[in-house]
């Protein structure tokens, strides 16, 4: 990703999305655009979370339950995703690991807003993601 931003010109806003995500669609990507256009650093398409989700830490042999967490402050984040292209920049020149550019954007202290995602952006990654949507009908 570094290496693209430095050797593209400067935009206003990129658009970053992975090959394992498909089946995205056009309006998950003019719905990241447009809430950069409102004044975000970033957006990103998220869906709400109907498991609950603990947090927690092996033990030897055994995992062990720290905490749950509460549900209705958590979603689970989509590809494509946009950014201005000044807080893009400056979030990898700091540098560091993330899940997703969305997270280097965060620790900068810059706003990332949420759109709403879509259940048929599905994300391949395994052999199983990729004979489920096979199963549906997709074609990958």
């Amino acid at each position: 990703m570094r290496a693209g931003l430095g050797a593209m010109e400067e935009v206003d806003i990129v658009v970053v999305h992975d090959a394992a995500r498909p089946w995205a669609s056009r309006t998950l990507f003019e719905s990241v655009v447009a809430a950069v256009e409102a004044g975000a650093d970033a957006a990103v398409p998220g869906l709400s979370i109907t498991d609950t989700v603990k947090r927690v830490s092996v033990e030897g042999a055994v995992t062990v339950v720290r905490a749950t967490e509460a549900r209705d402050e958590l979603v689970t984040v989509q590809t494509p995703q946009a950014f201005r292209y000044t807080a893009l920049v400056r979030a990898h020149g700091a540098g560091g690991r993330a899940t997703d550019d969305a997270a280097l954007v965060e620790r900068l202290g810059g706003r990332v807003v949420v759109v709403p995602g879509d259940e048929a952006n599905v994300k391949i990654t395994r052999p199983e993601d990729l004979r489920a949507a096979h199963r549906a009908g997709g074609v990958v």
